[in-house]
């Protein structure tokens, strides 16, 4: 399994923040060398726990304020089918598989409650599909996101396999040296 350390963390969040950085900005901001920079994120592409870089778009400036998470029950059968179906609508910004009382968690994005309700019937009409329930989404305050995540993750490695974390990221039990890694 893949594992991750500070330095990969810090990248990440680098590219989380601007996705558009160049692996000299970076590499200025983190103190490494840029080809330290460049062979980690191509590990982090190899290794498949960087999938790439997207842009984060407001859907309500695009004319699609309202966000529903729809819980639909089917009949599992036929999954395959249902999951095409729903791809095939374009409102349909993400589906989840679940475990629980609902068998999929489909997030939308569309312009009122009214296509709401258009688009819960396209649903429904999808053969498998045995009933749905909606949940609004009235605000987000804390949108998606990993770095917390992979603060903890990381938060007692080094830069490395032999470089501590320079003295501002180093945690208080470790070296305070900086150095350069590859």
């Amino acid at each position: 399994m893949p594992t991750i350390d500070r330095l990969d963390a810090e990248i990440l969040r680098l590219l989380t923040d601007d996705a558009r950085a160049g692996v000299a900005e970076m590499a200025e901001r983190l103190s490494v060398s840029r080809n330290t920079i460049q062979l980690r994120m191509s590990r982090l592409v190899d290794q498949g726990i960087l999938k790439g870089f997207r842009p984060v778009i407001d859907l309500a400036a695009i004319g699609m304020p309202v966000q529903a998470l729809v819980s639909v029950e089917l009949d599992q059968r036929l999954l395959g089918p249902i999951v095409h179906g729903l791809a095939q609508l374009p409102e349909v910004i993400e589906v989840k598989i679940q475990a629980g009382r609902e068998d999929i968690l489909v997030h939308v994005a569309i312009s009122s409650l009214e296509a709401l309700q258009v688009l819960t019937a396209s649903i429904v009409a999808i053969d498998g599909v045995r009933k749905t329930n909606s949940t609004f989404s009235v605000a987000t305050p804390v949108p998606f996101r990993v770095q917390p995540l992979l603060h903890k993750l990381t938060e007692d490695t080094g830069w490395g396999r032999s470089t501590p974390a320079p003295a501002s990221e180093a945690p208080r039990s470790r070296s305070r040296s900086r150095g350069r890694t590859t």
